[in-house]
């Protein structure tokens, strides 16, 4: 498969596709505090520690600061001022009410930052995280050869790999990609997501009781641009803006992977949760990738996710000990290198369901990929370089016909011919050259 022209290949279907036909009745603009499903004292909360990160702030900046309406919000202020917890300020140009904490607000505001030190948009409950997870999966919608074809469109592959790849895609069972270096394993699994071609609503956070666990991952979630629609202190306009609409996320790791990245995780020093990677990953892609060179075994792995795998759910827990369940509903993906049989036993291969070899390409597509490359580099090529190339080198020295070798030899000649200031033609002593800097 190819390897080049990843500009192309990254160009998002997502932002123009019509997405999910779901927005405002999947994820409704609540009304009132009962509507988000979250306590009262949640709420309040956010609104003290909000302020006292800003010292003054109008009703419409805390909305836009916790994703709630303006009539929620009043109710808030309302009630934080009955208590005295805040104040009015000076007025704004524009005649807005300005808020701040008093005094007594302060010290709540700070016994609240050191309980939980969250500060983002207002949570959303587990159960409803959970509904809106499911009825958002991929499955929802068969992947087709059509939509297979068209989303790798930009990639050259052999036509029995996709009649392998679409339905693994369909299926509820990890897959699992294995073959030698360089045949394109990971740069194929890197573009699955262009097939689903849809967007979803990732929420910014999730409540357990009054724990707040942080989702949204601006390096992982990517923002759909709605074209400014919505006004936040209007109940009738838009969905929930505690729910941001994304791509679907794809989630790679590698060698990085630990244990605990699976696993909530606690910052003692800011007291926030972070969410685990397959919770980031929801309604999308994770790709595992080198697997067998992760600081956890493979094994380890497994073990930890047969459940997940099977039933399409998950258990994690908070560091007061609290378990709680979430759907597992992603792609699961796993690449290796190395020989499956060496990684895990015969029983845990059987768990993945879906096992694709990837191996060298026939000269045709190789072909097709040399020379889509020098299109990209800029350079000129033959037909007789071409074979010059086959026979010299390849046949010569039994080198099989792996994707990646056009890019790494056209690259370096590439550096080459702007070093030396040559004309933009690829020649049997570039090909020589170039050959003997790559291999060993």
């Amino acid at each position: 498969m190819n390897i080049p022209r990843e500009e192309q290949a990254h160009e998002s279907t997502s932002s123009t596709a019509p997405g999910l036909q779901m927005e405002p009745q999947l994820a409704p603009r609540p009304k009132t505090i009962k509507e988000t499903g979250v306590s009262e004292s949640l709420l309040l909360d956010l609104v003290t520690k909000h302020l006292l990160s800003a010292g003054v702030l109008t009703r419409e900046q805390l909305v836009n600061l916790i994703g709630v309406t303006g009539g929620i919000i009043q109710q808030l202020l309302d009630t934080a001022k009955s208590l005295a917890w805040v104040e009015n300020r000076q007025t704004t140009s524009d005649g807005q009410m300005r808020y701040a904490l008093s005094a007594g607000g302060e010290i709540h505001a700070k016994l609240a930052l050191s309980r939980n030190g969250y500060l983002g948009l207002a949570p959303v409950p587990l159960k409803q995280y959970s509904d809106i997870c499911q009825k958002q999966s991929s499955r929802s919608k068969a992947i087709t050869f059509e939509m297979l074809e068209r989303g790798l469109s930009a990639l050259v592959l052999p036509k029995d790999l996709l009649f392998k790849i679409g339905p693994a895609m369909n299926s509820s069972r990890p897959v699992l990609i294995y073959g030698p270096p360089g045949t394109g394993k990971s740069y194929l699994c890197r573009h699955l997501n262009l097939t689903l071609g849809d967007s979803v609503l990732i929420p910014y956070a999730i409540a357990i009781g009054n724990e707040v666990i942080q989702v949204y991952d601006p390096e992982l979630h990517h923002k759909v641009d709605e074209g400014g629609k919505g006004n936040s202190l209007n109940l009738s306009e838009g969905h929930d803006p505690r729910w941001l609409k994304c791509e679907r996320p794809l989630r790679i790791t590698g060698g990085e992977l630990t244990a605990e990245m699976l696993e909530v995780q606690f910052d003692s020093h800011s007291r926030t949760y972070m969410a685990p990677l397959q919770l980031k990953a929801n309604n999308g892609i994770l790709l595992l990738d080198d697997l067998g060179r992760q600081k956890i075994s493979a094994k380890q792995l497994f073990n930890r996710w047969i459940i997940p795998m099977e039933e399409r759910r998950d258990f994690l827990s908070l560091q007061s000990g609290e378990h709680f369940e979430i759907p597992f509903e992603l792609i699961l993906l796993f690449s290796t290198n190395l020989d499956p049989k060496e990684l895990v036993d015969e029983a845990f291969l059987r768990r993945l369901g879906y096992k694709i070899h990837f191996d060298a390409l026939d000269e045709e597509l190789y072909k097709k990929i040399w020379f889509q490359v020098c299109e990209d580099l800029g350079l000129s090529c033959t037909e007789e370089v071409f074979q010059y190339l086959l026979v010299e080198y390849h046949k010569r020295y039994k080198k099989p016909l792996i994707p990646c070798y056009p890019r790494d030899l056209l690259g370096i000649m590439s550096d080459q011919i702007s070093f030396m200031e040559f004309e933009p033609v690829v020649t049997p002593s570039l090909v020589d050259s170039s050959w003997s800097i790559y291999f060993v």
